[in-house]
């Protein structure tokens, strides 16, 4: 059930107006930031779009966002001995200990960023990315790690303790959309009572699955029907919001009511079908070996933003658990995720907004990619890496800085070191503080949905 309005002598003032208002004048003492620049990056965030990516299994770091190609310290950097260099496309040999080679740092031109060669195709839209190296995970476990990426908790006795940033996206600017949030093989979150719940997750395994599910058999009724019902149980939900103290469920019900002559509409259902999908998406590259069901969920969340009908797509991208000789395909699988998410935005750049007359949906699409931890920077017996308590991760927004990297990790130990000195002093970036930044870029306080982090102005453009 909602909760009552804060200020009930105020009922005028929305209480998310209040929120920020009362987040903007804590926030620009603290920061530093014109309250103007605050206030500009709250404004019209309700026909912006979201993908979360998640890169399931722990990433090797050194491959992309932080290089490393030389032995220094723990590190054994990657070599032809230990990597297969055949597929990577920006794979330079440059001279290693013991007669193999590494690879030459990628430094796009005009670019001050430097990469590791499974960057791949978004080395040359560097000016879009914003990367966040040096993440302290504090945990080596997956499911410890997945969460913390994707909520700013740790788990307690395994469970989940936060909501995950795609539902409060969710919940905050798209609860009225047909599908506020839709999961596929992504660590969703939903807790608490803090959200509104027409905002959980359409959690999946599969996109088809969504499809299959919208399939009426036309034995029984007809589309007249259905759509008598659905006009009856609308008229009913506004009837009893009408009467109720608390309206905003009744008429949540009432909303998803009405959708739901939409959800049968053939039009949609095309929108979740893998076969049309692909057909529809071909620049997206389906038979890629690592990242094939990536693809297909790439082309989804460009086809559902495009219609507007959903709000948030997350998605995971699988394969990068490499404790053994698997290792020697880790950058290629990286190339073919940065691969795609660059097809992405060149398709994102081609469709137009929705909503917005002149815009691109682009302009108003943000991208959060991240992953459970790292991979260590030595090589153990079985010629792989294990989990390292490291990280980075990328956005790319319109509304964070392009072409910069945040955060510093230990030359000799790849170990996050101090980026900045937040409230209690000098500490490295962690993942409640990237997550607190993200909600902040959009006018979502950070401190109504998370228990830690600091927003970090570095990351975000200045209006």
């Amino acid at each position: 059930m909602p909760r009552p309005d804060p200020c009930p002598r105020c009922p005028a003032l929305p209480r998310r107006a209040l929120l920020q208002a009362a987040a903007g004048a804590a926030l620009s003492g603290v920061l530093g930031l014109p309250a103007r620049a605050l206030a500009a990056h709250g404004e019209a965030a309700e026909d912006e779009f979201f993908l979360f990516i998640h890169a399931s299994g722990g990433w090797d770091v050194t491959l992309w966002a932080d290089p490393r190609n030389e032995s220094k310290g723990l590190v054994t950097p990657a070599t032809t001995d230990n990597t297969d260099t055949a597929p990577l496309r920006l794979w330079v040999d440059a001279p290693a200990a013991g007669g193999a080679k590494s690879f030459a740092p990628v430094t796009p031109k005009g670019s001050s960023l430097t990469f590791g060669p499974g960057i791949g195709a978004l080395a040359d839209l560097h000016d879009r990315l914003c990367i966040v190296n040096g993440l302290a995970m504090n945990t080596v476990s997956h499911p410890d790690g997945t969460a913390f990426a994707t909520t700013g908790r740790h788990l307690s006795g395994g469970r989940v303790l936060a909501s995950s940033l795609d539902a409060i996206c969710a919940s905050e600017l798209g609860a009225s959309q047909t599908f506020p949030a839709v999961s596929v093989q992504f660590p969703s979150a939903f807790v608490g009572d803090r959200l509104d719940r027409r905002a959980v997750p359409l959690t999946v395994g599969d996109i088809g699955t969504i499809s299959r599910s919208l399939a009426r058999a036309r034995h029984y009724d007809t589309d007249e029907d259905r759509a008598a019902v659905t006009a009856l149980l609308s008229e009913e939900a506004r009837s009893l919001a009408a009467r109720s103290r608390y309206t905003d469920a009744l008429n949540g019900f009432a909303i998803q009511s009405e959708a739901l002559g939409k959800m049968l509409n053939a039009g949609l259902q095309d929108v979740f079908s893998r076969g049309k999908l692909i057909q529809a998406h071909p620049e997206l590259d389906h038979k890629a070996r690592f990242a094939r069901q990536a693809a297909v969920n790439a082309a989804f969340a460009i086809e559902a933003m495009r219609r507007n009908v959903v709000r948030c797509v997350s998605f995971a991208s699988d394969g990068f658990d490499t404790h053994t000789s698997n290792y020697r395909q880790h950058a290629a699988t990286q190339q073919e995720l940065f691969d795609l998410i660059a097809a992405l935005l060149g398709s994102l750049d081609k469709a137009p907004h929705p909503t917005r007359a002149g815009k691109k949906l682009s302009d108003h699409t943000h991208i959060l990619v991240t992953s459970d931890f790292c991979r260590t920077p030595q090589l153990n017996t079985a010629m792989g890496r294990d989990h390292y308590p490291n990280n980075s991760a990328m956005v790319i927004s319109p509304r964070f800085r392009g072409g910069i990297s945040f955060g510093k990790t230990d030359p000799e130990q790849l170990l996050p070191a101090p980026a900045k000195t937040f409230q209690g002093g000098p500490r490295p970036i962690a993942p409640p503080d990237l997550l607190a930044t993200f909600l902040f870029a959009f006018g979502i306080p950070p401190l109504e949905h998370l228990r830690d982090g600091e927003v970090v102005p570095e990351l975000l453009q200045r209006p």
